[in-house]
């Protein structure tokens, strides 16, 4: 075995636990015809639900457009906000049987395929006009080390606050008045006195605590003081810590009854239904909203979430080429379509997203994803996520996650505060 063979083992296994095996293995080049040999193409995924599903239904479709001989091997890995799909891949790669491409965050997600050099190299692929509509920080996160690894479909927003419009008129809310995230828990505290739920927040997985902590981190205390925490430079933020975990239990008197027992788009029905007035996620809400046929601005708004005016948190998604690969032809060939316009224009609609290029026409984008492409245009800060993959190493990501899992059964200030200043420490860098 060569020693780039022994690197990757150590490396992947080492950077997180492996879990489950992965999907069988690719099949590679497949003789379907007697006449030439055809090429499947498999593309593992967590995109199952709802409008995820229809959206990767009219990617691949336009993809097989202009590419009818590729046989599409759609194998999705659904759960744990990605965290399936990471073991299922890290143990392929170990196995040297990666499928063709994968899904996953560019930014820090990235580093540990990276460092194991099981990445090829997508430079090739970006021609120049590609390069000049793409946004030069969406690139920056496509290259990790400097080279890209990854082409990027779309930009999510996290900082985002939902409202049903009849609750809060009813309650006497004026979203819009709301100023820091203190104001919104006396917001939260009205709406229950009104008989509503105030936020329609799950906590049966840790994911969308974090992405609440992290976003009142940032509202309270700003992106420069994020940062700070992500680059692991963590003296002299101990107080920041506490006091915005102290806020999200605050928050959490005004949770959703059975926040413990529900999914986060369970919580959303709750807004939908109008047992709830608000709920904070990423703008993947509104698309749950358009498939309950509820009306935007007359049903439902949003507001960036207090505090976070002029600041677009975000995440995205991208496809890579792993090695071996099992295809290359036809990875080569849908990495270089995802970076079209044809591309984005069919997929971000119904993802409920908009696209990192800069040249895609929006007249197929509904109202709400059109202000969300005003918002980012006006926006002057971008940070990216922990909670989903792109702020820190997938280690240090995974120490968090530990410190909200038991945050979320004790709401202990202390030790989850000693917990976050140290994650990068006890992650090894």
């Amino acid at each position: 075995m060569t020693e780039r063979h022994t690197t990757r083992r150590r490396y992947l296994r080492g950077a997180g636990a492996v879990g489950a095996a992965g999907a069988a293995a690719t099949a590679g080049w497949l003789d379907a015809s007697g006449l030439g040999q055809e090429e499947q193409f498999e593309i593992v995924h967590w995109w199952t639900a709802g409008g995820e599903e229809e959206a990767l239904d009219a990617l691949l479709e336009g993809y097989q457009e202009d590419n009818p001989e590729v046989e599409i091997d759609n194998n999705p890995a659904p759960g744990g906000a990605g965290s399936a799909l990471d073991a299922a891949i890290r143990s392929r790669i170990v196995d040297e049987t990666p499928p063709s491409t994968f899904q996953i965050w560019p930014g820090e997600s990235l580093r540990p395929y990276t460092d194991a050099d099981v990445l090829e190299s997508v430079e090739d692929l970006w021609d120049d006009e590609m390069r000049e509509a793409y946004l030069d920080s969406v690139m920056e996160a496509a290259s990790p080390e400097d080279e890209l690894v990854s082409v990027p479909i779309n930009i999510h927003r996290l900082n985002n606050l939902f409202y049903n419009v009849e609750v809060v008129e009813e309650a006497g809310i004026e979203p819009a008045e709301i100023d820091d995230p203190v104001d919104l828990l006396d917001a939260l505290e009205t709406a229950d006195g009104a008989g509503f739920t105030g936020m329609a927040h799950q906590t049966t997985t840790e994911w969308s605590t974090v992405q609440l902590w992290e976003t009142v981190l940032i509202a309270q205390h700003g992106v420069d003081d994020f940062e700070r925490y992500i680059a692991g430079e963590t003296e002299g933020l101990e107080e920041a810590v506490r006091e915005s975990l102290e806020l999200v239990v605050d928050y959490g008197d005004y949770f959703s009854p059975d926040a413990g027992a529900i999914a986060w788009d369970e919580g959303n029905a709750q807004v939908i239904d109008g047992a709830a007035a608000f709920i904070h996620q990423g703008d993947w809400a509104a698309g749950q909203y358009g498939e309950a046929d509820f009306e935007y601005e007359t049903e439902w708004d949003y507001v960036a979430y207090p505090g976070t005016e002029g600041i677009y948190s975000l995440v995205m998604d991208s496809f890579v080429y792993p090695q071996p690969n099992p295809s290359p032809e036809a990875t080569e060939s849908f990495l270089a379509y995802c970076g079209t316009v044809d591309a984005q224009e069919r997929f971000n609609p119904i993802k409920g997203s908009i696209p990192p290029r800069t040249d895609v026409p929006t007249d197929e984008f509904p109202p709400f994803l059109q202000d969300q492409m005003d918002d980012f245009e006006a926006s002057d800060q971008q940070p990216t996520t922990i909670a989903h993959g792109s702020a820190v190493r997938p280690e240090i990501a995974s120490e968090i996650d530990e410190a909200f899992a038991a945050f979320i059964e004790t709401w202990d200030v202390d030790a989850t505060t000693e917990r976050l200043l140290e994650a990068h420490e006890a992650a090894g860098y």
